[in-house]
């Protein structure tokens, strides 16, 4: 009797817990993926063909087209603003017998794929990022292959997309092959590389670069940097750097290519104008240049101007010009009037003279 009783309540234990995970699973959001465009169906639980039902999107009636087919749901080109949380209900008593959340999205694309070693020769990374967006989420599979042995990837603890792998042996004339492969729920799509170790080699810029004015020297300026910390072994691997210049005047640039040294005097800078200056790396050997460092403005050195003199009295008083000698052929100046009488008495005297006589 014990062993009954015992049986029969295990029965009705099970049959509860069936009952709570049927119950439970009705209530728990399903997730559903569909591509963007298209026609949509979603089906109410395992209702019959012929069950009758309602259905809410994030608790609203479904205004977006649609039409009903027994317990499903049929949307018509989808687009994004069909994303949402849609519930069904079983019709007459309105109980709830599904939820499903809808994703709206487009499969992924060949990823954009490029690698890089900023470190060399410890290793380099790789990093990736679809060219449009998928609206879901994506995730991406890498796989990096050296002389047919595939290579242990590290993924980056910042960036979601990028992967660092540690060069197996330095100076390998054989070619690196990194596969990319995006995937989500709509699909998949891969892309893949090949390189030569000394290709991808591409220092970061120079840090903490300064330029400073050079005392009485107005058209100097002392510019000093310092090596990437990035880079792991400048005694062996050493860098040259690349530095240019202009004032903010102009639009051109003038370069100086610099082997090692990691500080250069600029002996042709104009006087009293600003000037903005950067920094660039390159290993000695191979690779390619770093991007330009951080810019920094500086000014040549500018000289005190000259004070001015005191004006005195003495300086005051008016310069004392003396007249030019005019020349024979210029227009003489007037002369005093008892000059002239006195040359017309002399003309007409005879004359006078004669006029005298006859009237005695």
């Amino acid at each position: 009797m014990a062993n009954l009783v015992t049986s029969l309540c295990c029965v009705v234990l099970a049959a509860v817990v069936v009952a709570y995970a049927q119950r439970r699973s009705q209530l728990v959001a399903r997730n559903q993926y569909e591509r963007m465009s298209s026609d949509v169906t979603m089906q109410c639980g395992s209702l019959d063909s012929d069950a009758s039902v309602s259905w809410k999107v994030n608790g609203t009636d479904v205004k977006a087209q649609h039409r009903l087919e027994g317990p499903r749901l049929i949307l018509s080109q989808v687009g994004l603003g069909h994303n949402g949380l849609y519930s069904c209900f079983q019709n007459p008593n309105g109980e709830r017998r599904d939820t499903i959340y809808l994703h709206i999205g487009i499969p992924p694309r060949e990823p954009a794929v490029t690698c890089r070693s900023n470190t060399y020769p410890k290793g380099f990374y790789c990093s990736w990022h679809q060219m449009h967006p998928t609206y879901i989420p994506t995730t991406f599979e890498v796989d990096v292959q050296h002389v047919q042995r595939s290579l242990e990837v590290q993924k980056d603890s910042v960036h979601k997309n990028r992967c660092h792998v540690r060069f197996p042996e330095v100076f390998s004339s054989f070619p690196y092959k990194v596969n990319v492969t995006a995937v989500n729920a709509l699909g998949k799509a891969s892309t893949t590389i090949s390189f030569e170790e000394s290709s991808i080699v591409k220092p970061d810029p120079p840090e903490r670069v300064t330029a400073t004015p050079i005392r009485d020297n107005p058209r100097r300026l002392e510019v000093t940097w310092h090596n990437p910390s990035t880079w792991p072994d400048i005694d062996n691997f050493p860098l040259k750097y690349f530095l240019r210049y202009r004032p903010l005047i102009r639009e051109q640039w003038q370069h100086v290519e610099l082997s090692d040294s990691v500080s250069h005097t600029i002996t042709d800078a104009y006087a009293g104008k600003e000037y903005i200056i950067q920094v660039a790396a390159k290993d000695t050997e191979i690779g390619t240049w770093s991007d330009w460092s951080v810019a920094v403005h500086a000014t040549p050195w500018i000289v005190n101007p000259v004070p001015s003199t005191p004006t005195t009295e003495v300086d005051l008083v008016p310069e004392t010009r003396t007249s030019p000698i005019p020349s024979s052929k210029a227009p003489q100046k007037g002369e005093p009037p008892v000059g002239r009488a006195a040359r017309l008495l002399t003309v007409f005297s005879p004359l006078l003279l004669g006029m005298l006589l006859l009237l005695m």
